[in-house]
Parts: C-alpha cells; sequence; structure tokens
C-alpha cells in the first residue's frame, strides 16, 4: 500500500485548511488535486478503502476543528457555560442558553446521516468526475444564493427622547452585549428551533464530495434571512462539534499498523492544515462583514466544468 509523503501532506494540509472554511469544498479539493496532478500523487492520495490518505484527511480535520476551537475560544466558553447553566437551572432564558440548543438540535440531523451515508457516499462519488460536477453544481447554488437571498433588514433604531427610550427586547440584547461577537451571538439566538435546524440540516449535502459545508450553510443561513457575516458564523459554529466528533470517531484508523509510515506526515500536514485553517477563518470573518459569496461561486463553477473537461475530453 502507497504511503503519502510529506511533500504530498504538506500541500494537501494548506489545501484542506483553507477550502474547508472557504465555500469551497475541501473534500472536493482533495480529490480533483491528485487526479489533476497524476503519477504518484493519483496513486498515493486516492480514497478508497482503508487508504492511507483517508487516515491523513482525517488527521487534518481534527487539526481544522482545532483552529475554529482556539479561534472562537471565548464564544465557546460562553455557549458551552450557556448550555450547563441551561441544563443545571432547567431554563432557557438568556443568549448564550438559547443560542447552545439552537447548535445542539441543529447539528442532530447531520451528525445521523454522517454515520448513515458518509462512508457510502465518498466510495460511490469520491471519484474525479462525480466530484468536478458536484463543484460546478456548488457554484451554481452560491451564485443562486446570491441572486435571490432575502436578508433581513436591519430593524429601525426608535427615535431618542431624552426622558425616555422604548427599545425592543431584541435591541436591549444586542445593547447589552460587551462585544461584537456577543452581538452576533444575540441576533443568532433569535433564529426559530426550525430554523436552525434547517440551517444545520443543510451540512448533509456537504457529505456530496464538492458540496462545500460552509458554503451550504451560509447559503442556507441566507434563505433563512441571515446577513453574511451572521450566516458565516453559525456555519462555522455549527461545523466545528461536526468536524471534530467526526475526526476523532476515525482518529483510530490513523493509528493502524498499516498506516504507521503515514504517522509522520499527517502530523506535518495537520500542523499545516491548523495554521491554514486559523489564517481563513480570521480572513473571512472580515471579508463576510461586507463581501459576498459570489467570487466563490464564479470559481468554482471554473474550477469544478474545467476539471470536469480534463477528465471527459
Amino acid at each position: 500500500m502507497s504511503a503519502v509523503s510529506y511533500v504530498e501532506s504538506i500541500v494537501v494540509g494548506a489545501l484542506q485548511g483553507v477550502s474547508e472554511l472557504f465555500p469551497v469544498s475541501s473534500l472536493g479539493h482533495s480529490v480533483l488535486l491528485p487526479a489533476l496532478v497524476g503519477g504518484r500523487w493519483a496513486q498515493d492520495l486516492s480514497l478508497g478503502k482503508d487508504s492511507p490518505y483517508l487516515a491523513v484527511l482525517v488527521a487534518m480535520h481534527v487539526a481544522t476543528a482545532l483552529a475554529l476551537v482556539l479561534f472562537f475560544r471565548r464564544d465557546w466558553v460562553r455557549i458551552i457555560g450557556g448550555l450547563w447553566t441551561s441544563v443545571r437551572r432547567r431554563e432557557v432564558r438568556t443568549a448564550d442558553q438559547r443560542l447552545a440548543w439552537l447548535l445542539v438540535l441543529a447539528t442532530i440531523p447531520v451528525g445521523i446521516a454522517g454515520l448513515l451515508l458518509e462512508s457510502l457516499l465518498r466510495d460511490v462519488l469520491g471519484k474525479p468526475v462525480p466530484v468536478a460536477i458536484f463543484l460546478a453544481l456548488n457554484g451554481g447554488v452560491l451564485y443562486a444564493a446570491e441572486r435571490f437571498s432575502r436578508v433581513r433588514p436591519a430593524a429601525a433604531k426608535p427615535a431618542r427622547d431624552e426622558e425616555t427610550v422604548d427599545f425592543s427586547a431584541e435591541e436591549t440584547l444586542v445593547m447589552r452585549a460587551v462585544t461584537v461577537e456577543e452581538a452576533t451571538d444575540a441576533r443568532l439566538s433569535k433564529l426559530s428551533v426550525k430554523e436552525a435546524v434547517l440551517i444545520g440540516s443543510a451540512q448533509i449535502l456537504a457529505l456530496l464530495p464538492g458540496i462545500s459545508r460552509s458554503g451550504i450553510t451560509m447559503v442556507a443561513g441566507l434563505r433563512r434571512g441571515l446577513g453574511h457575516e451572521d450566516a458565516a458564523r453559525f456555519a462555522w459554529l455549527l461545523a466545528t462539534p461536526v468536524i471534530l466528533a467526526a475526526g476523532v470517531l476515525k482518529m483510530p484508523s490513523l493509528f493502524a499498523p498499516e498506516n504507521s509510515s503515514s504517522l509522520g506526515p499527517a502530523l506535518a500536514g495537520s500542523v499545516v492544515a491548523f495554521i491554514a485553517s486559523y489564517f481563513s477563518v480570521r480572513f473571512l470573518t472580515k471579508y463576510f462583514e461586507t463581501r459576498t459569496l459570489t467570487p466563490f461561486a464564479v470559481y468554482c463553477g471554473v474550477a469544478g466544468i474545467g476539471s470536469l473537461l480534463v477528465f471527459t475530453l
């Protein structure tokens, strides 16, 4: 069985770190890159059953999840604290408590679907031609979302009177927030359970290689009226436990005897993936404050159609 080399692992680690958080499909790129390079890369980096490449990708996914945990560490402390106080006091009153439960409920559908379908879909569709088609479709979905999204208008602020100012409950919650992140989470906590579950369920489509997890979740968020910044943040918060849990569940495969020669490259690639993921989410949080999914839609369309032509002509 071929082992993944250090060079291959480092390159794929950088690609994984960027493409997992950018709405362009990390799994899709992990399939297309080796196929386009060909030669030893196509042999070493295949997603066949019991492939060392698959075990290496699992380690890189865990590294990406850890980078998200580090970047959102203060937020996760608040959210987990909210979940703990909610369970202990048997109440759901604060924004952190409500957001914590929304994240839990929204994660359940993709968790179940992943356990049942991920291996089957990856084995059947994790080949260059289907992946190229799904990547192009991913671009089309992103573009359509920008054309037809219905972002909720910002609530009109009441006129300020020197004696009385009557703020709504939502505005009061946001105004009391200490940081921008807390203000964003206060808005996200206003999602209904149905809206949150629908957005979280969109991650199921990312089981199709070439469909971006962050991209499809953002699209669902935009369709439910979230702005780009809020949709991106909710997508990353949703993705963190899913990626981490899936990675930890499959991590033992990396330490199987047949994968021993890939442990070093896996560690090197994971370090690169961690760094790339951290700086990617740092960049994207600023990017989505003022910009849209359109450039990523164009890229996915061009890359998907271009790859399809290479593999079929």
